[in-house]
């Protein structure tokens, strides 16, 4: 499997990740959207309200949440949200075996901590493809150790 494709844009930077999933787009799209399967590839994240406006909670662990509003939402097909500066943007599109998940961050700027949100991004999506696949992650953490030296090595090129 491939890293992201990363690229500086007119403001920032863009990372585009692509999974080609055997599931139906209303399956996956529940996964991004359903508190009880999004604590399960993602436990800090709660959708509040589902609507453009709404917010997503990021639970800082500490007590406190951080609150990112959903910017765009077009049922099973486009969840958009900020996150700190940055924003994230999930697509879904159908495929004849399945369905297309695209998962865009577009970057303010590039920081020592962006290799590592981009390696977890990465493993978040393929737990999600293994949960759908009924099948487990055995660790989260080797994953992301094995992804995120990849992500360094990427952005420090860019």
């Amino acid at each position: 499997m491939k890293i992201a494709h990363i690229q500086k844009a007119e403001q920032g930077y863009i990372a585009t990740f692509e999974r080609s999933l055997k599931h139906p787009m209303q399956q996956v799209w529940s996964f991004l959207t359903d508190n009880e399967k999004l604590q399960r590839w993602f436990p800090e994240l709660s959708v509040d309200e589902l609507i453009e406006g709404g917010i997503i909670r990021f639970d800082m662990g500490d007590g406190s949440f951080e609150e990112m509003t959903i910017l765009e939402l077009k049922p099973l097909s486009v969840l958009e949200y900020t996150w700190d500066k940055d924003r994230v943007r999930f697509e879904l599109s159908g495929a004849a075996d399945g369905c297309k998940l695209v998962l865009v961050e577009k970057l303010a700027r590039i920081t020592d901590h962006t290799p590592r949100d981009l390696a977890g991004w990465h493993v978040c999506l393929n737990v999600i493809a293994a949960l759908l696949d009924d099948k487990v992650v055995e660790s989260r953490k080797e994953e992301w150790e094995k992804w995120y030296v990849q992500y360094r090595e990427a952005v420090s090129t860019l």
